[in-house]
């Protein structure tokens, strides 16, 4: 409608004054993906946001997974035996937003981390000085979907660099 076409007008004139300021340099988007219809929404968002830089942007993808869960398991079964099944299930949760990079030759990169979701993905921006993060602003559905709700709210309310939230 024509609100849903008002925001994104208002959405692209926040990133393009952002990318007036940024002089020199790519601009470096961090898109945290969790699998959901919400951030594969994103990563296309990151498709059209590439063209619109005509690729004067790199794009990290990551996939966070707490592992406050996994307590239980710790005792019973190696880090290593954990770390390679947080890798499987993150790849397969990156694989739709991968793909819709690599379809539209959006050159990226990915990163899998273990931890506090928020914090993870509020430390890596930080650390590695990200310019935008772009992520669905749902997880996955039922108490999944509360979760990455609140991961979304926090980020945007804590991390320093501007925040894209996509529907």
């Amino acid at each position: 409608g024509v609100s849903s076409a008002a925001s994104d007008v208002y959405k692209r004139q926040c990133i393009y004054s952002l990318l007036t300021t940024k002089t020199e340099g790519q601009m470096k988007i961090l898109l945290p993906v969790d699998g959901s219809k919400s951030s594969l929404n994103a990563a296309k968002y990151v498709v059209k946001l590439a063209k619109d830089l005509r690729s004067k942007c790199t794009v990290t993808l990551v996939s966070v997974h707490d592992n406050i869960g996994l307590g239980h398991v710790k005792q019973f079964v190696a880090n290593s035996v954990i770390d390679d099944y947080l890798r499987e299930v993150s790849e397969k949760e990156l694989k739709g937003a991968q793909k819709a990079l690599d379809t539209a030759g959006v050159k990226h990169s990915m990163v899998i981390k273990r931890g506090n979701v928020a914090n993870e993905i509020i430390a890596l921006a930080n650390k590695e000085k990200f310019d935008l993060i772009v992520m669905g602003s749902k997880g996955r559905t039922g108490i999944v979907d509360t979760l990455m709700g609140s991961v979304a709210q926090k980020i945007s309310n804590v991390a320093k660099q501007p925040v894209l939230l996509i529907k």
